[in-house]
């Protein structure tokens, strides 16, 4: 028994290097959700700003339409499919990098999600907090920048961790436009090796331990926060 998982183990990781097929798949993986996560906060906050906006003073009417059918459209839609019409339809005419095909598809999506977050963290915010600014002579934006979002953001920190963990896992469809992630780097061992239970139970626990190791700094950062509220 020991024997032949020692060999299986040599076979699918040691032979031929291959165990660099889950380092520079791991290498990438990180790459896009890095990216994607950045993107999908600039995304998100600037259409929950505009949505806020709208829903308190009546402007940027036809911005806050515009946002409103992206985050239909965004969160409505699977991921996968987003991710295959921006590569082979938006994108079939241009030679671009999959990275970055990857990383603007999953961005935009993160991105719809995140406008959400950062709406409930400013909504959660007592109404009187910004009659409060105002009455101090700011002006919305003064207000907004100096009052609401310091508040906004403590709320929203935990739970905007959580969407960047669901969008690292989201990331392993990556390799339906053949970007080689880590999920497409376990496969690509598998179909050479024709033994799938050690590379894809080595993507898996490379997943999991990632995923512990964020969920336990959400955890830190919720205490934190939790504590400097009080």
């Amino acid at each position: 028994m020991l024997e032949q998982f020692q060999a299986d183990f040599v076979l699918n990781f040691i032979k031929d290097d291959r165990w660099r097929y889950l380092t520079n798949g791991l290498q990438t993986t990180l790459i896009v959700t890095l990216c994607s996560a950045l993107l999908g906060v600039i995304l998100g906050f600037v259409t929950a700003i505009i949505r806020n906006t709208y829903e308190n003073t009546g402007k940027f009417k036809i911005a806050n339409a515009i946002c409103n059918l992206y985050l239909t459209v965004i969160r409505g839609t699977p991921v996968v499919v987003q991710l295959m019409i921006i590569y082979f339809v938006i994108f079939a005419s241009v030679r671009i990098d999959k990275t970055l095909t990857a990383i603007i598809a999953f961005g935009i999506n993160s991105g719809a999600y995140q406008a959400e977050i950062f709406r409930s963290g400013i909504q959660s915010v007592p109404r009187g907090q910004f009659e409060a600014g105002r009455s101090l002579g700011f002006s919305y934006g003064q207000t907004m920048i100096y009052i609401i979002m310091p508040q906004a953001f403590r709320v929203c920190v935990p739970t905007l961790c959580n969407e960047y963990i669901t969008l690292l896992k989201e990331t392993s469809v990556a390799g339906y436009i053949a970007l080689e992630d880590l999920t497409k780097g376990g496969d690509i061992i598998r179909s050479r090796t024709y033994s799938a239970f050690m590379p894809l139970i080595a993507v898996a626990l490379i997943y999991l331990v990632m995923v512990l190791a964020l969920t336990k700094l959400v955890s830190l950062l919720e205490r934190r926060l939790s504590r400097g509220a009080r």
